[in-house]
């Protein structure tokens, strides 16, 4: 007697009918497509044994239904892209989203080709270049100039000035002195090393000097209080007989009252007012 063949699940016998075999279990093709089979995304209808079942992201599609959601041309076997979970030819996808390259003005496409973007403009990785050297600039670091993109090195060999005092190029952040280009980081106080840069400074023999340097080193002392002059600025000063003093200093020695723009005496190394002078 022969054993019966049955459907795994409605028990009915497969003999003289197709069936499909799962984890080596026998199903008449109703109960498989009813318990398996997957839904087309885009007719909503079962994806029978008969027909193929294209899939992408979890995703199932009738072999006649995976098409461009735009032109609605097959896309089996072809490239594709995506956009809001609809399914667009690679035409139709650049046409609508896809980037012009700056450089060579043509699309970008999707899949294949690597974009790199820069302050709104896109490129195609190899277009993204130096314009001195060519070569292809990538991920590397880039200076922008007119318009145009440089590596770093061809910039600092066209463009970038070069500091007076270490000799090399000068990318941001320079200071100009007597029409020569330096690093902020290299112009220095002669004397205390202090950097310059953003500060008043004042310069003797072409050297540069904070001004307290300056003051401390080259200014001449008030006679009365013995601090420097450093006259800069437009800061007042009063000059006898090789003394100066401070505006502010320049009082009798006895009664205090301001002398500038007053006569005045001497008596030794004081000045006094004439009344308080009047009995010398």
């Amino acid at each position: 007697m022969t054993e019966r063949y049955d459907c795994h699940y409605c028990k009915e016998s497969l003999f003289g009918k197709k069936y499909v075999l799962r984890e080596e279990n026998p199903y008449c093709v109703k109960c498989y497509e009813s318990l398996y089979s997957n839904t087309c995304e885009e007719c909503k209808k079962p994806i029978g044994c008969n027909t193929r079942d294209l899939s992408y992201k979890d995703r199932h599609w009738h072999e006649e239904c995976f098409k461009c959601f735009q032109c609605k041309r097959s896309l089996v076997d072809k490239p594709f892209s995506t956009k809001d979970e609809q399914l667009l030819c690679t035409e139709c996808y650049s046409n609508e989203y896809s980037s012009k390259c700056h450089e060579c003005k043509k699309t970008i496409m999707p899949e294949g080709s690597r974009k790199m973007e820069h302050k709104g403009n896109s490129w195609h990785e190899t277009c993204f270049t130096c314009k001195r050297c060519q070569q292809p600039i990538g991920t590397k670091s880039f200076i922008p100039k007119d318009n145009q993109n440089f590596c770093v090195p061809c910039y600092e060999k066209q463009f970038a000035m070069h500091c007076v005092h270490c000799k090399k190029p000068i990318t941001t952040g320079g200071v100009t002195y007597r029409d020569q280009p330096w690093h902020k980081d290299c112009f220095l106080c002669t004397s205390c090393k202090q950097q310059l840069s953003g500060q008043r400074f004042t310069s003797r023999d072409d050297f540069a000097y904070c001004l307290n340097c300056f003051c401390n080193l080259y200014a001449k002392k008030c006679a009365s209080c013995t601090t420097p002059i450093s006259g800069l600025g437009g800061s007042k000063y009063i000059s006898f007989e090789e003394r100066q003093w401070h505006n502010d200093c320049f009082n009798c020695k006895k009664c205090s009252v301001s002398l500038v723009g007053r006569g005045f005496l001497t008596e030794r190394d004081d000045i006094l007012c004439p009344e308080c002078g009047k009995d010398i």
